[in-house]
This record gives C-alpha cells, sequence and structure tokens, in this order.
C-alpha cells in the first residue's frame, strides 16, 4: 500500500471511521450490527435498492440514514470507507465507484465475479493509496487464527496435505455452482494459513449436478502446492448431515479442525509415519526402507469464543489507521478467485489439471 491521504479524506485518528454499508439482504445486516457496535467505527448510511428493507435492517429509532441513492454516500465527506455486501457481479461497479471517491473498500468475497475485475479493483486501490478488503470472515474465527500460528510457526513440520469437507443440504443457487458458493471459504482458509513461500500452482476440478440443477452440486477440488503437498476441498449442497472440518497434515503433527464441535474445535494429534532409510540407499531399493508409525498424545488447546465480524472490523479499523495492507486484502481475494476460474475451466474439461498464476 501505498500513502492512504489521498485523494480520500484524512480521517481524524481520534475519531470513530465514518462508515456506509452497501446492501441489506442476507450479510449486510451482520456488518451493520458489528459495524454499530465498534467504537472505531460510526455507521453513517445503509445504501440498498429497497430502502425500506433498509430501514427495517436499522430499526425505528436508528439515526442512520437509509438510502437508495449510492452518489448520495459517496458524495458525504463524513463516509471514509464502504463495505459491500451486494451479489458478487455487482462488486466491480460499487467498490471501483467508491475507491475513485477516495473511500477505503470493504468488499465481501468473493472480491469480484471475475480475476479481471477483482484485478481492476486491487489496481485501483494501490494506485490511489486506499484500503481494499476482503472480508473472508473465517479467517477472523478464533480457531483459524489459531492454525495459522500453529501452522506458520513449524509447529507442525512441512506440511504434507490439507483436506477440508465442508458439506450440507443447503440452498441450491441459480447463478453459481456450489464451487463458487462455498470453496470461496475454504481456499481463503488454505490462502490464510500457508506460510509464504507455500502456495497452490495448479488446480483440478470434478463436480457432478446429479439433480438437473443446471450447475454442480457437488465439487471436489485437488490442488498441487509447489512443494509437492497436495489440498483437497470437498463441497455439497446434496448432503444430508452438515460437516465442516479441515484436517492439516505435517511431518511432525496433524491438526484437525471441527468447526461444529465447539467442545473441541482443534485437535492436534502426534501421530504419523514416519520413514527411515539406511543411510546409503538407490531409487531401486526404495521397497527396503523402513516406515515407522508414530503414536503420541492428543492435544486440544483451549480456542477463545470472539465473533469473527468483530475481528474483520478490528482488522479493517487497524489496517486503514496504520496504512498498511489488511490481512485479507485485495490480492488475497485475487488469488481465491485465480483458483476458482482455473476450477472452472477444469471442469469444463473434465478434471483436467489448470496452472494458477506464480506470485502469492
Amino acid at each position: 500500500m501505498t500513502d492512504t491521504s489521498a485523494p480520500g479524506r484524512e480521517p481524524d485518528p481520534a475519531a470513530p471511521l465514518g462508515v456506509a454499508v452497501v446492501g441489506a439482504g442476507y450479510w449486510g445486516p451482520n456488518l451493520v450490527r458489528n459495524f454499530q457496535s465498534s467504537p472505531r467505527f460510526r455507521l453513517r448510511w445503509l445504501c440498498d435498492l429497497d430502502v425500506a428493507r433498509a430501514q427495517r435492517v436499522l430499526g425505528g429509532y436508528s439515526t442512520v440514514r437509509a438510502t437508495s441513492d449510492y452518489a448520495a454516500v459517496l458524495a458525504d465527506p463524513s463516509v471514509d470507507a464502504v463495505a459491500v455486501a451486494t451479489p458478487a457481479g455487482t462488486h466491480l461497479d460499487i467498490a471501483l465507484a467508491a475507491l475513485r471517491a477516495g473511500k477505503h473498500v470493504l468488499v465481501e468475497k468473493p472480491l469480484a465475479a471475475t480475476y479481471a475485475d477483482g484485478a481492476r479493483l486491487v489496481a485501483e486501490a494501490e494506485e490511489r493509496g486506499l484500503t481494499l478488503m476482503c472480508d473472508h470472515t473465517y479467517c477472523y474465527t478464533p480457531a483459524v487464527g489459531r492454525i495459522r500460528e500453529l501452522v506458520r510457526s513449524g509447529e507442525l513440520g512441512e506440511i504434507h496435505f490439507v483436506d477440508s469437507i465442508r458439506i450440507n443440504l443447503g440452498l441450491v443457487q441459480k447463478d453459481i455452482d456450489v464451487m463458487w458458493d462455498l470453496a470461496p471459504h475454504d481456499l481463503s482458509i488454505l490462502d490464510f494459513i500457508l506460510p509464504d513461500n507455500v502456495e497452490p500452482v495448479a488446480v483440478a476440478a470434478h463436480g457432478a449436478d446429479p439433480i438437473g440443477a443446471g450447475q454442480a452440486c457437488v465439487a471436489y477440488l485437488t490442488l498441487q502446492l509447489n512443494t509437492g503437498a497436495i489440498a483437497h476441498v470437498h463441497v455439497n449442497w446434496l448432503s444430508p448431515v452438515k460437516v465442516r472440518t479441515t484436517m492439516v497434515g505435517g511431518a511432525k503433527r496433524t491438526l484437525i479442525w471441527d468447526d461444529l464441535n465447539p467442545a473441541q474445535r482443534v485437535a492436534i494429534f502426534d501421530r504419523g509415519v514416519d520413514l527411515a532409510a539406511p543411510q546409503e540407499i538407490g531409487a531401486d531399493e526404495r521397497r527396503d526402507m523402513l516406515i515407522s508409525y508414530r503414536s503420541g498424545d492428543m492435544i486440544a488447546p483451549a480456542i477463545g469464543e470472539k465473533e469473527a465480524l468483530r475481528s474483520m472490523v478490528d482488522e479493517f479499523a487497524d489496517a486503514i489507521r496504520e496504512r498498511r495492507a489488511p490481512l485479507t486484502d485485495g490480492r488475497a481475494g485475487l488469488r481465491v478467485l485465480d483458483i476458482l476460474e482455473a476450477a472452472s475451466r477444469s471442469l469444463e474439461f473434465r478434471g483436467a489439471v489448470v496452472g494458477l498464476r506464480a506470485g502469492r
């Protein structure tokens, strides 16, 4: 990021940041609640095409203004930042207008409908020295924050595999497939926890539409990492049971995160396979290698409880104030879009391996 003082209004460091939320549908009310409860922000506007819906979200006694006039929101000098909670296809126009008006921008996942659109937003924000943040909500849960620490500290050892399952009897979307609906969560978590020198380099995807919905309702993504490790994501709208688990296997330990188990969200297992070999061994002698199985303790670290959106809102404020890139910045959103677009191409070619753009 560059200097965030231009061209937007320089926020008073002692005053809350003025913010407007655009979109009063499914996710907008959650943002409204968290911005209103944060001392770091002052919610100025809730903008929606349906003003009556926006007024219902705000309640009868709110002093926050409801409007359908987005131009009026952007013209308000008390608005330092805009949070976009509208369909992905509208993200480019709404976020671009906000950046050009000198506002910092928070965008719901995915960052945009296409990689090209997302790249335009990133370039605009960087050119103007403004904060562009993607609300990858799960990255701000206490559990994922702890997993990031464990992976990046080396406590698990070199990462061998990641396996993520996100399945339930979900709402079948009309405009996007299950991959674009659910996988952004898992892909953003993967991007968040991996060390800086580890990244996906290719993806293969398989999907099915057994109910004739018009797009894949079940999908499997397999990602190749630059270290030779593998990551796998299973998403499904048709499962009769809800499962939210991620397994991160390392050379030293393996971690399991069960998001639906509040009593033990994260468990670390000192169990695995060790490979021992003679000092000198040829390629033809690999069958003589000695395999040993390690069965040590299981540890369940204490994980605090804090609403992810509250932590996300705090990070947005800190990034603006400190003039730094947020943990889930626009480029993190771009990396997720890169994988999603490559996975869509792979689906078209029946699981062909598709390379990703290089660089984190």
